[in-house]
């Protein structure tokens, strides 16, 4: 079976990507799985950028097929933040998880729910080596919802955002979803959807 570096130090998003991935003939393995002690920089512009050179990096370091992602939360009312920084939004990398979901309520308390659009964002970037060549492709998705005028009473480790966006097709929050079910709706599943040629071709003959 093919080996996928899932270039993540995040538990929660490692497992959904082992959901994600469950159709494909590939064994996702972890930075720790793979011996990988090193972290990326981030110091793209975008989520896109990052994602790339994440995935760069982890792949030319490990020697093994890499998928990287990079996402966060997008609010319209706030000019897109908290964006390309959203786990180090309040000043650090290890911000908690509770105080940057509280963090966004405060900030759009009195906002009126014609402007309180937001949307969970991700691009992953998938890098691999076939017969000598390196190929290299990257989507990008959203999850759509608004900013709910409070925060769900659990925020989950690793996904902070998930308790203060509502789905109003749903009428919950996503942190009332699920892991299973917030997996097929997940903007990280769009991206997997969007990759699935590539990562089919990965399977049939890269490493």
């Amino acid at each position: 079976m093919t080996e996928l570096l899932i270039a993540t130090t995040n538990p929660a998003k490692l497992a959904e990507y082992r959901l994600l991935l469950r159709e494909f003939d590939l064994k996702p393995v972890s930075l720790r799985d793979a011996g990988v002690d090193r972290q990326a920089p981030e110091t793209g512009a975008t989520f896109l950028e990052n994602a790339r050179i994440k995935a760069a990096f982890y792949f030319a370091y490990s020697g093994l097929a890499t998928l990287a992602d990079d996402g966060g939360l997008e609010v319209d009312a706030l000019d897109g933040a908290p964006g390309v920084r959203s786990h180090r939004w309040l000043g650090g990398e290890d911000a908690d998880d509770r105080a940057l979901a509280e963090e966004v309520v405060r900030r759009m308390a009195g906002v009126e729910p014609a402007r309180r659009g937001a949307r969970l964002r991700a691009a992953a970037a998938l890098i691999y080596r076939e017969q000598g060549l390196v190929r290299e492709t990257a989507a990008e998705a959203a999850l759509e919802g608004m900013i709910a005028e409070c925060c769900y009473p659990e925020v989950r480790a690793g996904f902070p955002y998930r308790s203060v966006l509502y789905l109003p097709e749903r009428g919950r929050y996503l942190a009332e979803i699920d892991e299973e079910e917030a997996a097929q709706i997940s903007q990280r599943r769009l991206t997997v959807e969007r990759l699935a040629p590539e990562l089919r071709r990965l399977v049939s003959g890269g490493k």
